[in-house]
């Protein structure tokens, strides 16, 4: 009877969809540890966007966080964080089964997949996920925005995430809530290659090549060195993808600043300079960084918990 339970249980934690719950709880644990570093980042980004003809003043990073926390209250540092756990309920789920098939399918088991394989499954999976969470990630971003155009005594657009949902499909219908979708895929391809690629990558070479072994030590390190590269990667795209998500629309639902990810690319370097596309690159990766130790911590060890193999 044990054994017939023992293996009843190993059979499930292999199970795609059993690897898939233990990614969305180790992401939602990773994003309600570093949601402030995001909603500081996103307000960065918008910092300079034209208004009323004039550039509005840069506060960097500390002075952005410390005015939210001032102005608005500390509450208002995880404003948004449901639906970027909703996100991640489809994003993370997917990028990380969707690798780990690839990586299967593609290595003899043990082996690690060629960096131009890895990097190739990580922009596909990262792709994919993305295009498939980019409604929450809109509703996220407009909500990450409230606080700021209600000080700034402009008329709330949203109340909460459902209505933030609703409003959007109504004003745009389904297609409106892809709204920069484009710049959004293009982010997240980056961000994974850099993040999946390099942690597996790393990972590997500590495990096979050192005395480390499969180690928290290693965790720790192809972690730091996955944040590192996704925020080097996917900042540029993720100033375009916040810009776009956050204008306003017509009444037909399209984009009153920019017709397009590549006209706000161009008008962005072209009114505000080239290093503009690395705004919020220091709490970009500062966030990825612990994002990306506590998501790869819990994650290892919820699956060595749950008698699952090691990613």
């Amino acid at each position: 009877m044990k054994d017939k339970t023992h293996n009843l249980t190993s059979d499930i934690a292999q199970k795609v969809w059993f690897k898939y719950i233990l990614s969305c709880c180790s992401a939602t644990c990773a994003e309600l540890v570093t949601y402030p570093l995001d909603l500081t980042k996103t307000r960065l980004q918008i910092q300079g966007e034209a208004a009323q003809g004039k550039a509005a003043p840069y506060r960097g990073f500390l002075r952005t966080a410390a005015g939210i926390v001032r102005e608005e209250g500390a509450r208002r540092l995880w404003q948004g964080v449901t639906p970027a756990i909703y996100r991640h309920l489809i994003y993370t789920g997917v990028r990380m089964n969707g690798y780990e098939w690839l990586r299967d399918r593609i290595a003899p088991p043990g082996r690690p997949l060629p960096v131009w394989q890895a990097a190739g499954a990580g922009l596909l999976a990262g792709g994919l996920g993305q295009l498939l969470a980019s409604p929450a990630d809109l509703v996220k971003v407009q909500m990450q925005m409230e606080g700021r155009r209600r000080l700034q005594g402009h008329k709330p657009r949203v109340k909460n995430a459902a209505h933030a949902f609703r409003k959007i499909l109504r004003e745009g219908g389904a297609r409106g809530l892809w709204k920069g979708c484009v710049p959004n895929v293009q982010r997240s391809a980056l961000v994974n290659l850099g993040d999946l690629t390099t942690y597996d990558s790393v990972k590997a070479r500590l495990v096979r090549g050192t005395n480390l072994g499969d180690t928290p030590v290693t965790h720790f390190l192809a972690s730091v060195a996955s944040g590192l590269v996704s925020a080097t990667l996917g900042t540029p795209a993720d100033v375009v993808k916040t810009r776009v998500m956050n204008q306003p629309t017509d009444a037909s639902g399209r984009g009153t600043l920019y017709r397009s990810s590549i006209d706000c690319f161009v008008r962005l370097v072209r009114e505000e300079g080239l290093l503009a596309m690395y705004k919020g690159f220091l709490p970009c990766w500062i966030r990825m960084a612990p994002w990306s130790l506590t998501f790869w911590f819990t994650y290892e060890n919820l699956r060595k918990l749950a008698g699952t193999e090691s990613f």
